[in-house]
């Protein structure tokens, strides 16, 4: 399972259309949420479970997008944050929620 096509559709979603047919849209600003690197899932972890983040603008826009490996994509944030590693299964249960 491979995505074939990750694109942003107006600057609010991500179009993710995989290898099998499956065509998923979400929101930046949950993908940013979402989140699987170390400094966020610390983050949340101090937080209660019913706590939702606001974002800024900048932090919910994606600056470039890069294919890792044969297993993954990167995210460069607009304010900066990188180091988001989104693996494939993880990148398309998150879009199907």
């Amino acid at each position: 399972m491979k995505p074939i096509t990750i694109k942003i559709v107006n600057n609010e979603k991500l179009l993710v259309k995989w290898d099998d047919g499956l065509e998923q849209l979400s929101t930046l600003q949950k993908i940013r949420r979402l989140c699987p690197c170390a400094t966020c899932m610390a983050d949340k972890e101090k937080e209660s479970p019913t706590y939702i983040p606001l974002f800024t603008f900048d932090q919910s826009q994606i600056k470039e997008i890069n294919v890792v490996g044969s297993y993954a994509i990167s995210i460069s944030w607009k304010d900066g944050h990188n180091t988001g590693i989104y693996e494939f299964p993880f990148l398309r249960k998150i879009c199907s929620e």
